[in-house]
Order: C-alpha cells, then sequence, then structure tokens
C-alpha cells in the first residue's frame, strides 16, 4: 500500500498497529500519526531491531491493508 494512503488512514490503522507492536503505547502511536520513519524509530527502540528490520516488518505489515 502507498504510504500517503497509510497517513491518511492512520487513525483506523492505529488499532491493528497496537495488536501488532504491543510494546506501542497508544500515546506513542498518537505521536507517530502515521510517519513510517517515526514508526521505525519506535519499533527500533521498542524491540532493538534494526532500521532495516524495522522497514521490512512494517512493509511486511502494512503490504495488505
Amino acid at each position: 500500500m502507498n504510504w500517503d494512503i497509510i497517513q491518511g488512514k492512520w487513525k483506523q490503522l492505529k488499532g491493528s498497529a497496537k495488536e501488532k507492536w504491543g510494546e506501542l503505547t497508544d500515546d506513542e502511536l498518537d505521536q507517530i500519526d502515521g510517519d513510517k520513519d517515526r514508526l521505525a524509530g519506535k519499533l527500533q527502540e521498542k524491540y532493538g531491531w534494526t532500521k532495516a528490520d524495522a522497514d521490512r516488518q512494517i512493509d511486511d505489515y502494512f503490504r495488505d491493508k
């Protein structure tokens, strides 16, 4: 999916993102506000992933959304 579409639908998608990445708080998801780089940064921080790993997780998850 095009990331611009994800940004536009972030309010609807953040619930499913919270289910996928339960370490993220509601406040963090609000701060991310559909920004892929912010989401990748938070995933790196919470899960200890590399930037490439975080980007891959994000792309795989949102591919079918």
